[in-house]
C-alpha cells in the first residue's frame, strides 16, 4: 500500500452562513500535489469536512495516510471514535441532539474505510508549514468565490 501524508484546512468567512473555501496538501515522498475548492453558504465545520472528505475522495486506491487537520472536531470524531458512537446512536449526540453535519460524516466514514488512517491533530496558524499552505489554499479559493459573486452580482 502507497503511504502518504495528508494536510486539510477549511473556513468560512462569516462564519456561519458564509463563503467558504478549503484546501488539501498531499504528499507521497518528494511528490507534492495541492487541492482545494469553496462554497456558498456553509460553515468552517463544514469546510473543514469538505477538505478531508475531498483528500479522501482524491485517493484511487486503499493507502496508509496520516491526515492531519487544525479542526479537533473532525480529528476528535474519529480518533475518540465518536462517529461510531453517532452511528450506533442512531446519529444523534451523547445529550440525544441530532448529530450536525451528518451527511458529511456518512460519506466522510464511507471513504475512510478502505485506507488505513491515521487522525492527527496539528496547531492551526503556528509552524506547520502544509497546515499554514492549506490554509492559504482555502482562503484562496474563499476570496475568488466571493469576488466572483460580487462580479455576478454587478453584472445583473
Amino acid at each position: 500500500m502507497k503511504k502518504l501524508d495528508i494536510w486539510t484546512d477549511g473556513g468560512a468567512k462569516p462564519n456561519p452562513k458564509g463563503f467558504g473555501g478549503w484546501g488539501i496538501v498531499f504528499q507521497c515522498g518528494d511528490i507534492v500535489k495541492e487541492h482545494s475548492g469553496s462554497a456558498l453558504d456553509t460553515t468552517n465545520n463544514r469546510m473543514e469536512m469538505t477538505a478531508a472528505l475531498e483528500a479522501l475522495r482524491a485517493l484511487k486506491a486503499p493507502c496508509i495516510v496520516n491526515l492531519r487537520s487544525d479542526s479537533k472536531y473532525l480529528i476528535d470524531a474519529f480518533s475518540k471514535k465518536w462517529i461510531q458512537k453517532w452511528m450506533k446512536n442512531g446519529w444523534k449526540t451523547a445529550e440525544g441532539k441530532p448529530v450536525k453535519n451528518q451527511d458529511l460524516w456518512e460519506q466522510l466514514w464511507t471513504l475512510a474505510q478502505p485506507h488505513q488512517l491515521t487522525w492527527t491533530w496539528v496547531k492551526g496558524h503556528s509552524s506547520e508549514e502544509n497546515n499554514n499552505r492549506c490554509d492559504a489554499l482555502a482562503t484562496e479559493a474563499r476570496q475568488q468565490l466571493e469576488a466572483a459573486t460580487k462580479e455576478s452580482k454587478r453584472a445583473k
